[in-house]
């Protein structure tokens, strides 16, 4: 696990993609601690290398076969129970798989507010409301998905979203798919997201 303390009353959890706690994880979590934000990133992998970017066939069976959605919602929800009482505010980030763990848990009492990164397999979790405010960010196209169709079906109360130039990995300085003006958009609404809530 990944933590960085700011002596702060409000605590960020950042839930990596398939491919675990990497540098774009990694360089995450201090741009957001100085925002002067608590900030963990659980290995929900539970193996010390991440997969590299060359490696993401072998990074999904993984995290498909040995993690899967339910038991990561699971892991999260002990994360959340150990840590609801130190903190006056909890929000969720994630990237990816990681959004849609995120989006999983935004019925949790405890949480105040999940950022979702491209998460394309909240489109197999439509039918949940989310209880807290939730903001989510899509790139303009998706391999497997139509990205308008899923955002109207997303039109809900408590939900605001954001479509960027961009394929999925726009956020990412380290991936091919990286797109700098997208990702700081991206980073500025999620601050001003924060910072409201």
């Amino acid at each position: 696990m990944n933590q960085i303390h700011k002596k702060s009353d409000t605590l960020i959890i950042v839930i990596h993609e398939i491919y675990g706690i990497n540098q774009h994880m990694q360089s995450f979590c201090d741009l957001l601690s100085k925002q002067g934000f608590n900030v963990i990133c659980p290995n929900l992998l539970e193996r010390e290398v991440a997969f590299d970017y060359s490696q993401e066939e072998d990074a999904y069976r993984n995290f498909m076969e040995n993690v899967g959605f339910a038991n990561a919602l699971h892991k999260m929800k002990n994360i959340l129970s150990d840590v609801k009482d130190e903190y006056e505010k909890i929000f969720i980030i994630g990237f990816s798989v990681g959004a849609t763990i995120a989006w999983l848990c935004s019925e949790q009492d405890c949480v105040d507010g999940i950022v979702g990164y491209y998460g394309s397999r909240i489109r197999n979790y439509v039918e949940l409301s989310p209880q807290c405010p939730t903001i989510l960010f899509f790139p303009q196209e998706e391999q497997s998905f139509n990205v308008d169709e899923l955002i109207l079906t997303l039109e809900k109360v408590n939900i605001e979203i954001h479509k960027f130039n961009g394929k999925h990995g726009f956020s990412d300085p380290y991936s091919p798919q990286y797109n700098e003006k997208s990702a700081q958009k991206a980073f500025s609404e999620m601050v001003k997201f924060f910072k409201k809530h």
